[in-house]
């Protein structure tokens, strides 16, 4: 009796089922609680640039502000990269292969004009550095912004409660740059062009002359100018092309070693211009000594308008 009992149990068991559909979509309560709705901004916004989407009466691409800064920021960096290379290549690779400030001249002068002409220098230079600059400030604002609103700021308090968006070492190079990048346009550019109405006068041996005269300020800000603006601008482009540590989305140990090879290997590349730029730039112009005659004194009327070195010519 008790074997009957068992086989019609296993019997029923084993009954075949009708198999049932299986949901391709989540349940409507569950997307409306994870997935956030069509407009609103998602965590990730501030790192994932969103897929296009058109509009239904223009035609056009409707694009958060984040993804028109971010282009902004990029192709903005393009064409200042164009005017640095030929800057590093007149002010520290030509030196270093010639070993003279005197037979480097000839090369500044046959280059310097597709950058520093009245057309190509607001396009090359003044504008994206400019766009450069801009774009990078209203992208913090606007990524503060976006997290005081998700986040309910209503008061001055709730706002302080909120941290500012995080920020990145090459950000924070970049900002160090700025006023570098500044000092540095001030002292070559807008000095002789003030008090000169032009700059055709500036030279290498304008250079060579301030370390000569003005040796602590002048190692200490282009040493400074030098290094900053070269880990800005390779961990930058490193960043473009898809190359940072962070930027790896291979996980496990193979991850963490291309994790850490890209990390030497931007940082490698940085180190390699830099000395490079400084060999060139510092160890050749920086020694080549002050500049005679009319010229030099000419020269030490324009360093005498640089605020903390006519401060300090007055003094002495």
């Amino acid at each position: 009796m008790n074997t009957h009992a068992n086989d019609l149990e296993r019997e029923l068991s084993l009954q075949e089922l009708e198999p049932s559909p299986i949901e391709d979509e989540f349940p409507q309560d569950v997307k409306d609680s994870y997935f956030p709705a069509t407009g609103e901004e998602s965590p990730l916004e501030d790192e994932v640039i969103k897929p296009a989407q058109r509009t239904s009466t223009l035609g056009l691409d409707a694009h958060s502000p984040v993804w028109y800064l971010t282009r902004i920021h990029k192709y903005s960096s393009y064409a200042f990269s164009v005017f640095t290379a030929f800057h590093v290549a007149n002010t520290a690779l030509i030196p270093l292969a010639t070993r003279s400030v005197a037979n480097s001249e000839r090369y500044l002068l046959l280059t310097r004009p597709y950058y520093q002409s009245p057309i190509a220098e607001p396009f090359i230079v003044v504008l994206p550095l400019l766009a450069h600059i801009g774009s990078g400030v209203a992208l913090r604002l606007y990524r503060r912004k976006q997290n005081l609103k998700r986040y309910g700021a209503e008061n001055r308090t709730d706002r302080r409660m909120i941290a500012w968006p995080k920020l990145s070492g090459t950000s924070a190079l970049g900002y160090a740059l700025v006023p570098l990048v500044f000092g540095h346009s001030f002292v070559n550019r807008i000095i002789p062009l003030w008090y000169e109405g032009g700059s055709s006068s500036i030279n290498l041996g304008y250079v060579s002359h301030g370390f000569a005269k003005h040796p602590a300020v002048s190692f200490i800000g282009f040493s400074a100018l030098i290094a900053v603006g070269v880990w800005h601008s390779v961990w930058g482009w490193a960043k473009w092309l898809n190359w940072t540590p962070s930027q790896v989305t291979q996980g496990g140990p193979e991850g963490q070693v291309l994790r850490k090879r890209r990390w030497y290997a931007v940082n490698g590349l940085s180190a390699v211009v830099s000395a490079l730029w400084l060999a060139g730039g510092m160890g050749i112009v920086g020694r080549g000594g002050a500049v005679g005659g009319w010229v030099g004194r000419e020269y030490d009327g324009l360093y005498s308008h640089i605020p903390l070195i006519g401060n300090y010519m007055a003094s002495s």
